[in-house]
């Protein structure tokens, strides 16, 4: 291996530059700890986790393996939209948009909103340092001085997530260890935080590169990484090490669902797409037809309100196998995802490292 995965590898206790991406909402124990048992970081993404389950998960984590693995938690959103309380009058539209879909699942609608749509990032950070993962990383912003001090005290290694040159700098700037590039092909959520994501749409092989020659730190590659080429590629643009979200998701250690499963095994790349609609923030999935119908309808409320409430219906549409009402979220490279295990998928990753 290069020096600069010989640095990242030690750095973080692994024997493989092999990340998992972290899912949230779709990540699992089984899955996390298997991807640090075979060598490389496994990831839990803590979204929506309050401090008990933030607990249970660790705990649950560390009974599986005792190799290194990472807590993954989103930052404040400080995007306006965001951070202004959503009038009533816009929530109970958004609420009407969405009836047809509770209905057709046989689910009530929120007529109300919740007190708390999350738990706040104060909460989960205690959390995270309270259960002491080798690596904490984060999306959607850079840590506060007093975050990366505290991970600091406490031997916690801490990744920063970037969708720009200017967010790989500010990153860098705060003191994290090191930082994924994640390109417009990933799966999930964009995690931009200096503007808009609509604007920061760069695809991995431009972006990668850029970030590893205005950086220090290790950089991880992420975006439209799911087989030994992709890998190789990565490495080639200077990565250090690269993290896989997708072709992980495929596997059944993962907690997708058999339709979500099948649909990143059916779905063309030029059939995902970035959408709001499901989340209220840009992510990629595959498109179907709540998508299509909410777009057409044009009315979506900003994250964390529109996720929360499509989230209402999404468990039972889950629940009686309805891919057409779910947030099947991927990458543009899952038509490479074709293994079902996860050793298969880390072998196959491993076999692009460079000697």
């Amino acid at each position: 291996m290069t020096d600069r995965m010989n640095h990242l590898t030690a750095m973080l206790g692994i024997d493989q530059p092999i990340v998992l991406g972290p899912f949230g909402g779709l990540s699992s124990v089984e899955l996390t700890a298997a991807v640090s048992e075979l060598g490389g970081l496994g990831s839990f993404g803590l979204y929506g986790y309050d401090a008990g389950r933030i607990a249970e998960a660790a705990s649950a984590i560390r009974a599986s393996t005792s190799r290194p693995f990472n807590l993954n938690v989103w930052l404040p959103l400080t995007d306006p939209e965001a951070d202004a309380p959503l009038p009533r009058s816009d929530y109970d539209d958004a609420v009407e948009a969405l009836r047809p879909f509770f209905d057709e699942v046989g689910v009530p609608v929120p007529t109300e909103p919740p007190a708390q749509y999350l738990p706040s990032f104060d909460e989960q950070w205690d959390a995270v340092l309270e259960a002491r993962p080798a690596v904490a990383s984060f999306v959607f912003g850079v840590p506060a001085e007093g975050v990366v001090e505290s991970a600091r005290a406490r031997g916690i290694r801490l990744v920063g997530t970037a969708t720009s040159v200017d967010e790989a700098v500010a990153l860098e700037e705060s003191g994290v260890d090191a930082i994924v590039a994640t390109g417009m092909e990933a799966g999930g959520h964009r995690v931009s935080f200096l503007r808009r994501p609509e604007r920061a749409l760069v695809g991995s092989i431009s972006l990668i590169p850029q970030v590893v020659d205005a950086v220090g730190v290790p950089v991880i590659a992420a975006g439209g990484i799911a087989d030994r080429r992709g890998v190789a590629a990565a490495f080639a643009l200077g990565a250090a090490g690269v993290q896989v979200g997708t072709a992980f998701l495929r596997t059944r250690q993962s907690a997708a669902n058999d339709a979500h499963r099948a649909a990143i095994g059916a779905t063309a790349a030029h059939d995902t797409v970035l959408t709001r609609a499901m989340s209220g923030r840009l992510a990629r999935g595959a498109a179907n037809r709540f998508i299509r119908e909410i777009e057409q309808g044009g009315v979506i409320a900003p994250f964390p309100v529109q996720n929360w409430m499509t989230g209402k219906f999404r468990v039972e549409a889950i629940r009686q196998g309805r891919a057409d009402l779910q947030s099947l979220w991927m990458g543009q490279s899952a038509p490479l995802a074709v293994h079902d295990e996860v050793r298969d998928v880390f072998e196959e990753l491993a076999a692009g490292i460079p000697d």
